[in-house]
């Protein structure tokens, strides 16, 4: 048979009846992402942004991240990542450089722990691989603590050097023209 309606029905009709595009779809995921930074009050500049993270559990599924590190992660007290940790981690997983700024205790070690770890992979009898430069002894001893418990169990040799005698006699009178 046939349907009769009003011009104002089939509009509806035909509104209900389309699929979301793809651009539509985008939107509304950019839209969900910008509420939850808002949410934790997350600032971001810049272009092609991985999105935050919400829960630690994420990083295993989306960046496979090292099963040892996550249950070190678990084993430390750590629930639910800080909002530092939330946008800073996905940003140098993808290999992006970073800026960020956090108050004192936000979890900025951990944010940044986390990838250099990852992106190290495994360990390798290759000598030092990585370099964190630290302003004073004390954020070098905090750096230091959290990437050894961070570390536990991977094979990761994490060493602490503030004194270039102790370090030669640590790892060799050599060490400074090999590394």
């Amino acid at each position: 048979g046939i349907k009769w309606m009003s011009s104002l029905e089939a509009k509806f009709e035909d509104a209900k009846d389309k699929k979301p595009t793809a651009e539509k779809l985008e939107r509304l995921r950019i839209q969900k992402i910008n509420r939850f930074r808002n949410q934790h009050r997350i600032s971001v500049q810049g272009t092609d942004l991985p999105d935050p993270i919400a829960t630690f559990e994420q990083l295993q599924k989306e960046y496979k991240i090292h099963p040892k590190i996550m249950e070190n992660i678990q084993a430390a007290g750590f629930r639910v990542p800080t909002p530092i940790q939330m946008q800073a981690i996905p940003v140098m997983l993808h290999g992006r450089e970073l800026l960020a700024s956090a108050p004192t205790g936000s979890g900025k070690t951990l944010a940044f722990c986390i990838p250099l770890l990852t992106h190290l992979k495994q360990p390798r009898n290759k000598g030092f691989r990585a370099v964190i430069v630290s302003p004073t002894r004390e954020l070098a001893s905090q750096t230091h603590r959290e990437l050894v418990k961070l570390a536990e169990g991977t094979g990761f040799r994490i060493h602490m050097i503030h004194k270039a005698a102790d370090a030669a006699k640590k790892f060799g009178p050599k060490s400074s023209k090999k590394f």
